[in-house]
């Protein structure tokens, strides 16, 4: 696999640095098998049918990001991996850090206790989760530099369950009332949760099986039930790359999906066999090289994808996760 043929160009004014006004005033870029069609997020009921199924993440994001100094007056950032205990695995950004050390937050103290790779662990001086309630922020990704004045923005309406160090973005455009009027139109509407963790960061060349962290999963039964019946004879219709790799990793090698808890630690790029058959999929626009950008490719084809990309810049969409979105369907 060449990380190349996942690469495109994007001018960096069209990176969305806030989130729309409006949720569901997104844009929504619509690709069936006759085309191309540019739409509004709020009309995507009229792409839906009865008996169709959309699944979404219901997980919630964490404040997981801390801002502290070194002995030395040096800034560091922490991204937590792990929310509760005093020591704990986080990602570090900053300059000689290293073992033994000190850092402050706050008036909290911690330590460098050891590092494996990318990874820290980190000594508290109290529980993590009394730190996070008085220091913690939303860990919004590195490429959006403003600062978010409302960080219910980057939840979605339905988020849940604590636990992702990132959003599922392509459920950042629901509204309640949008939800309410897809259930109008007969449309059914499932929950699963996937925490999304650090290895949607990594680096495609560090992005492998036996590198990707895992991400806890659950799926309950109700759920289950109704994926089971779409996967059948509807419309399975997953919202964002985290659903699909909830729904991959709890199904079984008969394409049913079993309600219960896991862990996922999949890698999804071409060539991957999906176990079940999804029709579309609601997606946002994803960085080139990237993970996420594989797995949509796996379902929908990379040129399609890719010429979809270009159709996008062409026509002056907002990119990643405060951007517009797509409704891919299967041609």
């Amino acid at each position: 696999m060449d990380l190349d043929d996942f690469d495109y160009h994007l001018p960096r004014e069209m990176i969305a640095q806030q989130p729309s006004e409006v949720r569901s005033a997104s844009r929504l870029m619509v690709l069936n098998g006759r085309g191309i069609i540019h739409e509004s997020f709020e009309n995507l009921p009229d792409h839906l049918s009865e008996g169709d199924l959309l699944v979404l993440n219901d997980s919630r994001v964490v404040h997981a990001r801390l801002s502290g100094v070194k002995e030395t007056g040096g800034r560091v950032e922490l991204l937590l991996l792990e929310t509760a205990g005093r020591e704990v695995r986080c990602l570090i950004r900053g300059r000689r850090i290293r073992p033994g050390t000190r850092l402050q937050i706050g008036d909290a103290a911690c330590e460098v206790a050891g590092r494996e790779g990318m990874f820290f662990t980190v000594a508290f001086d109290r529980d993590v989760k009394r730190v996070m309630a008085e220091y913690g922020q939303v860990p919004l990704p590195h490429y959006i530099r403003e600062r978010l004045e409302d960080p219910e923005r980057y939840q979605t309406v339905y988020a849940r369950k604590e636990g992702s160090v990132a959003a599922p973005t392509a459920g950042l455009h629901f509204t309640e009332e949008l939800l309410r009027r897809l259930r109008e139109r007969g449309v059914g509407i499932a929950y699963v949760t996937l925490h999304i963790g650090p290895s949607t960061f990594l680096p495609v060349r560090e992005a492998r099986p036996e590198t990707m962290l895992p991400e806890p999963f659950s799926i309950g039964r109700e759920s289950a039930e109704a994926i089971n019946e779409a996967a059948d004879g509807g419309r399975l219709i997953p919202v964002g790359t985290s659903t699909v790799k909830a729904l991959e990793s709890a199904a079984g090698d008969d394409g049913r999906v079993k309600a219960g808890e896991g862990e996922s630690r999949l890698f999804i790029a071409p060539g991957y066999r999906f176990r079940l058959p999804y029709r579309g999929m609601v997606t946002n626009f994803h960085l080139p090289r990237s993970t996420l950008l594989m797995l949509v490719s796996a379902l929908f084809g990379r040129e399609r994808i890719l010429q979809a990309y270009s159709e996008a810049i062409a026509r002056g969409y907002r990119f990643y996760s405060f951007g517009d979105a797509m409704l891919v369907m299967r041609q």
